[in-house]
């Protein structure tokens, strides 16, 4: 049985929302799990100069979500790949329709 990570996000730019006085990811969007100093994708945070979002979860920032994704202009395909991208461009999970006996 597979362990469901939770991943908070990591970016290269930020804005603060006006309404709720938030910081945001803005940039270009990695995928990053709490506890380690790089993303999941092996960029170091404080080389790649990322800033950290804790109270953002991973999967508000996909732009099909329309939750946090206001500013965010790339999301890294290798963490999306690992951390999960569900939408129209994703691909379907892989599956075997025909295994071996």
């Amino acid at each position: 049985m597979a362990v469901r990570k939770r991943y908070a996000v990591a970016a290269s730019g930020q804005w603060t929302d006006e309404e709720d006085g938030v910081r945001l990811p803005a940039g270009e969007a990695h995928a990053w799990e709490q506890g380690m100093n790089q993303t999941v994708c092996g960029l170091s945070l404080s080389r790649s100069r990322l800033g950290r979002f804790p109270h953002v979860a991973w999967p508000e920032i996909l732009p099909e979500s329309g939750g946090s994704a206001d500013r965010v202009q790339r999301v890294c395909p290798r963490c999306a790949s690992v951390a999960g991208r569900r939408g129209p461009d994703a691909r379907p999970r892989w599956r075997r329709t025909n295994p071996r006996p």
